[in-house]
């Protein structure tokens, strides 16, 4: 056995290339907007300035600035007074993105961490992670979903490590309060 863990077929990979417009860059904020368009569209039937505002806790100005630059790039059609709609280019990042950040949030519930923490780290995560290393993630979340007894082992190392740097903090401060 090569010791590769299989991966997924490419046309389901969430780690394949995320197709940006031209000139976007992809940056945080851009995947962050594309993708809560995309919710709010999926949930509501539309995505309004205002909504997206709302959502992300920020001015309508900034959202405006920011749609007003995802028109230009040609990621969504915006009408002032009117709405939006994401082009085909812009839908096509924005489920790439969902997706990602999808099976991010998967993998990390798989191994047991708590939802705050999976939150925490999925945003810190999800735009800074490379191909590669999502499609080896993709690859074993596949094969621990696929095998059981292989989760087990993984929750359960983790567990007993997690046991184990707790009680060697607590040991540590314990020392230091007896000095």
């Amino acid at each position: 056995m090569s010791g590769k863990l299989p991966s997924a077929p490419a046309s389901t990979s969430v780690a394949a290339p995320l197709a940006a417009a031209p000139g976007t860059g992809s940056s945080a904020a851009v995947e962050d907007y594309l993708e809560r368009i995309l919710e709010l569209i999926n949930t509501k039937g539309y995505a309004r300035v205002i909504d997206i505002a709302r959502s992300l806790g920020i001015s309508q100005a900034s959202v405006t600035n920011m749609v007003q630059r995802l028109d230009a790039e040609g990621l969504l059609n915006y009408e002032k007074y009117r709405g939006l709609a994401l082009t085909t280019a812009g839908e096509t990042l924005a489920r790439n993105i969902t997706r990602r950040h999808q099976l991010l949030t998967d993998f990390l519930k798989l191994l047991g961490l708590p939802d705050d923490v999976i939150f925490h780290d999925v945003e810190g995560m999800e735009h800074h992670i490379s191909p590669p290393t999502l499609r080896a993630i993709e690859a074993l979340t596949l094969q621990l979903r696929r095998q059981p007894a292989l989760l087990s082992r993984v929750v359960a190392r983790e567990s007993i490590a997690a046991a184990s740097k707790e009680e060697t903090a607590a040991a540590a401060e314990g020392e230091n309060l007896s000095l």
